[in-house]
């Protein structure tokens, strides 16, 4: 795919390149799109030169080492800090999510002192796009966005689904029995976090791979939101 920039349609260049490739998108295909090209297309790439930075957010980026423009950016897109600790800024986002910087990210921005930021409604983006394939295409397709997060519980990072559309994004096993009999009681599967990691294999961020297609895979068709990841705050032993 090409580069992508501000106002481009990310559904239009995702079909072109596949049919370049000679791959015909089709009906029950999960289509995994980088969140940092969703972020470009709708023009949230922010320039640290234009933001001034303040007293609050001057403070932190002493604490933590980082830049203080980059700093105030992550305070803007911030619901509240959940962790300082070394270098590291967790915060949790106005969509919810838990994650470091807020999401907010330099790399692949192709900008010299630009950052990306997540999408405003990462679930509309993705409908968005699965609205236009099936205009272009006519398959009804599953999208997931993607982005890199951490872990609480291990070592290393993983893509995971911040944004959903067409696929029900849980399967629920509660309520079943397991293959000797027993009831499952707690058991629910993050499918397309599952997705989202298995698409990053061919979407490495260095090799300038945005989109992947993913096929064969049996799941719940449904409009689907990526709220139902979202460990409520109670719930949450790590807070």
């Amino acid at each position: 795919m090409p580069l992508v920039k501000s106002g481009d349609s990310i559904a239009d260049q995702l079909v072109q390149a596949a049919s370049e490739e000679s791959i015909q998108i089709e009906d029950g295909d999960i289509i995994v799109v980088a969140q940092k090209i969703v972020s470009k297309a709708e023009g949230n790439i922010l320039n640290l030169d234009s933001i001034e930075p303040s007293l609050l957010a001057q403070t932190i980026a002493m604490r933590v080492g980082k830049d203080p423009k980059h700093v105030e950016v992550i305070l803007r897109e911030a619901a509240s800090i959940v962790r300082m600790q070394g270098a590291h800024l967790i915060v949790e986002t106005r969509h919810g999510f838990v994650c470091a910087n807020a999401g907010v990210d330099r790399s692949n921005v192709g900008a010299n002192d630009s950052v990306a930021l997540l999408p405003t409604n990462p679930d509309e983006s993705a409908n968005a796009i699965r609205v236009r394939v099936h205009e272009l295409t006519g398959a009804d397709v599953g999208v997931i966005i993607s982005d890199t997060f951490g872990r609480a519980w291990r070592n290393g990072q993983t893509n995971v689904a911040i944004g959903v559309a067409g696929i029900d994004p849980m399967v629920d096993y509660r309520g079943t029995q397991d293959m000797f009999g027993a009831q499952l009681n707690v058991t629910q599967i993050a499918i397309a976090d599952e997705l989202a990691s298995a698409a990053e294999l061919v979407m490495r961020k260095k090799d300038g791979v945005p989109v992947a297609i993913i096929r064969g895979v049996k799941y719940t068709r449904a409009s689907g939101s990526v709220k139902s990841l979202i460990r409520p705050k109670e719930e949450d032993l790590f807070r």
